[in-house]
């Protein structure tokens, strides 16, 4: 049976479609049709992104995308951070896409050698060796990906930048991106947001301070430092579940101690310490963080997504039935 509105949602590098676990709840409860994918390479064990292509994962998100058009009168897609970047390029040659939902969205990566990689990945196919003694994925994601991917990585966004460098995007779009992420360029981002996002009713939730030139009525800042809750600064992940969850949430079961820490703050972390919460790579003293993996503003950015999507809907006319 068709429904009005449906949403398919893009993970991103080394993850998994649990990555939606909460947002896609939020949405199929509004009453959107939810659909998530598995991007080739994923959910199986790192090595078999060893030889992964960028157009592999293009066509799986046309081929879902042809599938939820058969269902529903309108998509809206989403993708976080690579999830993001795919459906954005995607999106820009389809004009019957309703909208967008950008998590984290990795339009350029903060290491400006990134541009190596897909030479790199021909000599070196991992950075970090895949018999090491750290855990190498989880039930969800992996924590080492071969060098192939992160080149792939650097390819979506390559592609997405070379289409907005000489075109606009329309049609409204949330961005949701932390100041402090320790993978993403924001700052580039919040520029896209700016000039090539051209909608009225666009939004860019931007955890972390803003100096009040730089802010308008389509930017959104929220703090990102909240000690009451022991969080240092927001991550890359964070952004994306519920304070609830059972897995990322304030009490879940899966802290991400990997953090860019000292050995003995991942031990300490490791072994249940008293933990604050911060993006890959912070240290502060007399402290020991995990990743942000959750987020407190969560039902106030799902407000905020709404009004964007209604806006987006309520703008197009419906896609015909098909033959």
């Amino acid at each position: 049976m068709r429904t009005p509105h449906g949403v398919l949602l893009v993970h991103g590098l080394g993850d998994s479609p649990g990555s939606f676990s909460d947002i896609g709840a939020q949405l199929a409860t509004r009453g959107y049709r939810v659909r998530t994918l598995l991007l080739p390479g994923h959910g199986t064990q790192p090595a078999d992104m060893l030889d992964v292509d960028i157009d592999e994962w293009r066509t799986t998100v046309a081929q879902q995308v042809a599938l939820l058009r058969q269902e529903v009168d309108q998509v809206y897609l989403g993708g976080f951070s690579t999830g993001a970047n795919l459906v954005l390029e995607y999106a820009m040659d389809e004009p019957d896409i309703a909208g967008l939902l950008m998590f984290s969205p990795a339009l350029r990566a903060r290491n400006r050698f990134i541009w190596l990689l897909p030479w790199l990945a021909q000599v070196k196919p991992w950075l970090r060796a895949p018999d090491g003694p750290r855990q190498q994925q989880t039930p969800l994601r992996y924590q080492n990906v071969p060098t192939n991917g992160f080149a792939q990585f650097y390819r979506t966004s390559e592609a997405v930048r070379d289409k907005l460098a000489t075109a606009t995007f329309d049609r409204p779009v949330l961005v949701v991106s932390a100041a402090h992420d320790s993978v993403v360029d924001v700052q580039f981002v919040r520029e896209v947001f700016t000039d090539r996002f051209t909608h009225p009713d666009s939004r860019m939730i931007w955890y972390g301070d803003l100096p009040a030139v730089q802010q308008s009525p389509r930017l959104l800042a929220r703090s990102d430092h909240l000690p009451a809750e022991r969080i240092s600064q927001f991550s890359h992940m964070g952004v994306l579940f519920a304070p609830d969850n059972p897995l990322y949430g304030r009490n879940g079961s899966q802290p991400v101690c990997l953090n860019g820490q000292t050995d003995e703050d991942f031990q300490r972390c490791r072994a249940g310490d008293p933990l604050w919460y911060s993006a890959w790579g912070y240290r502060e003293a007399g402290k020991v963080h995990a990743r942000l993996t959750f987020n407190p503003y969560f039902d106030w950015q799902a407000q905020v997504m709404d009004r964007v999507m209604q806006a987006a809907l309520s703008a197009l006319p419906r896609t015909p039935n098909p033959p």
